[in-house]
């Protein structure tokens, strides 16, 4: 069930591919009104490779609880149903390239003249100024841009991508963080205003705590977040492990439940920096006492005293009691699978409201007819509409 602490708002979703989309679900889970507008041809994630024979899986995941309209902006009749649903709209969430929007008539400007209270949130690969304002921007190119992937990779020098969209994701949270404050702030003002969010920020912002370089210091320094191999993932007997006993605490826990008792008095190890600079050392000797029980003993005995976790694969959350427990995974209807078990609210409240009953993503257009009808078009002006291909 999505919460209603944001109902009363409508967002008009005119994002495609995942960043976009996915701060617009997640304002729909907080309760928006959030209508996908979408081109004829539909978001291109619709048809990103995947194992479903319609929209993809990254599609279905990333769009649920909205509606969906097919409008034509091109077109001058399209046109117009987008401002007509600006007229009762709140938000407005693109991530066209720099210009094209102004292009198509729906630039900040042209907007906030109609209706200055309009938030009007965009999404841009590199920003909206700069030698590359222009170019295309993705996670993955980013991550390149951005000096994760070289980071990833430092351990044999090879670059390496993060998989899993991660500067998409966050690009999607810190994008309705922003919209979420605009609404804050026009509630005190009365005024709207351009939120101005791009996967290069927010992939800057995702290494703050690397990208500090301080008066004084090379350019070229450490900086890498990792306390070396001590704190990692380590073979056991039956799978992997992942340890991170970085406090003193929990370093001694750590050499207590192995059966090492003599290391976490040691004076060799007794903090971060030398058990780092000795890890040559403690490597194997660590390894070896894991290597006596499988991953999930070690997990069971670690408890609460040593954080750790089993390495599992993606399908184990589905059924994980952990997951369960904080109803993470939920089961939602959907008009071509039937149903599908996927992510629902990420945000928790103590005071939500009343509860919404969550709908699975749109298929293409499904709601146009209906949105169009509550914009007062006639039976005969739909009926143009849809035959002028306009909408569909």
């Amino acid at each position: 069930m999505a919460f209603s602490v944001l109902s009363g708002v409508c967002v008009l979703d005119l994002s495609s591919y995942l960043a976009g989309p996915y701060a617009c679900t997640l304002l729909a889970d907080l309760g928006a009104e959030v209508i996908k507008v979408e081109p004829p041809h539909g978001d291109m994630m619709r048809e990103y490779p995947s194992s479903f024979a319609g929209d993809s899986r990254a599609f279905v995941g990333a769009n649920r609880n909205k509606k969906s309209i097919c409008i034509d902006l091109k077109h001058p009749a399209g046109l117009q149903v987008l401002l007509d649903l600006l007229d009762q709209s709140d938000v407005l969430v693109h991530n066209f390239r720099p210009g094209v929007a102004e292009r198509l008539n729906i630039g900040f400007d042209q907007l906030t003249k109609r209706d200055p209270r309009l938030i009007y949130a965009e999404l841009t690969g590199f920003g909206t100024e700069g030698p590359l304002q222009a170019n295309p921007g993705f996670d993955q190119v980013m991550q390149c841009f951005t000096g994760i992937a070289d980071l990833q990779g430092q351990s044999d020098d090879t670059p390496k991508i993060v998989w899993g969209s991660v500067v998409d994701y966050f690009s999607a949270t810190l994008l309705a963080l922003g919209i979420c404050a605009a609404l804050y702030q026009r509630s005190q003002s009365g005024l709207g205003q351009k939120v101005d969010c791009s996967l290069l920020r927010s992939a800057l912002a995702l290494q703050a705590g690397r990208l500090v370089w301080a008066h004084g210091e090379p350019l070229e320094t450490e900086r890498d977040l990792r306390l070396g191999k001590v704190t990692g993932i380590h073979p056991t007997k039956d799978g992997y492990l992942y340890i991170q006993a970085q406090t003193e605490p929990f370093w001694k826990s750590l050499c207590e439940i192995l059966g090492l008792p003599a290391l976490a008095t040691d004076d060799r190890y007794n903090n971060m920096r030398k058990r780092k600079s000795e890890e040559k050392a403690l490597l194997p000797v660590l390894r070896e006492a894991l290597m006596r029980r499988s991953a999930k003993e070690w997990a069971a005995l670690f408890g609460d005293k040593v954080p750790c976790a089993v390495v599992q694969k993606l399908e184990d959350m589905f059924e994980n009691p952990q997951v369960l427990a904080q109803q993470i995974i939920k089961t939602l209807p959907h008009a071509v699978l039937g149903s599908y078990r996927g992510v629902c609210e990420p945000i928790r409240f103590s005071h939500p409201g009343d509860r919404i009953q969550d709908t699975g993503a749109p298929r293409l257009g499904q709601d146009t007819r209906q949105i169009l009808e509550t914009l007062k078009r006639s039976p005969e002006e739909i009926k143009s509409l849809f035959q002028n291909s306009v909408c569909q």
